[in-house]
């Protein structure tokens, strides 16, 4: 995937003034970590111009997404350059940048032809999404690689 990421700067979790001080990294690693997500071998580095680099080697591709998002989706953050490696690989997800009457089922329709497949959807973003419902434009969501043959 590797590249720039971009993010909706004024949408996103409100943390204060994470990108003043010298501690933004870790305040930033916190966030992610608070999810549960596994932050081993992975670098955040926060720019004062709200850009945020994701280095190093995650555990998977999946794992990988969902840190880029977790940091992604902080106001803030502008973008997000994505130069991390995964141990073990996977297939990419594409991104969706929510917009106003966006649903989950509307986007599932738009990737995988059927609104069914939402709950894909939904489990990709966990657990930066708690509620399928509570999607927010200006959100980025994580469109994962799935077979929709079966659905």
């Amino acid at each position: 995937m590797f590249g720039m990421i971009p993010f909706v700067k004024a949408a996103g979790k409100a943390m204060g003034n994470v990108f003043k001080g010298k501690d933004a990294n870790e305040k930033l690693k916190k966030e992610v970590e608070d999810y549960g997500l596994d932050t081993d071998g992975v670098d955040i580095n926060v720019a004062e111009d709200g850009v945020v680099t994701v280095g190093g080697e995650a555990v998977s591709q999946e794992m990988k997404e969902k840190i880029i998002l977790a940091v992604g989706n902080v106001e803030g953050v502008g973008g997000v350059k994505d130069e991390a490696s995964s141990k073990m690989g996977g297939r990419e997800s594409q991104f969706h940048t929510v917009v106003s009457g966006d649903s989950l089922s509307a986007i599932s329709k738009k990737y995988y032809g059927t609104w069914k497949l939402y709950p894909e959807i939904f489990e990709a973003n966990k657990p930066m999404l708690s509620d399928p419902d509570k999607i927010y434009p200006g959100q980025v969501l994580r469109i994962p690689a799935i077979n929709t043959a079966s659905a």
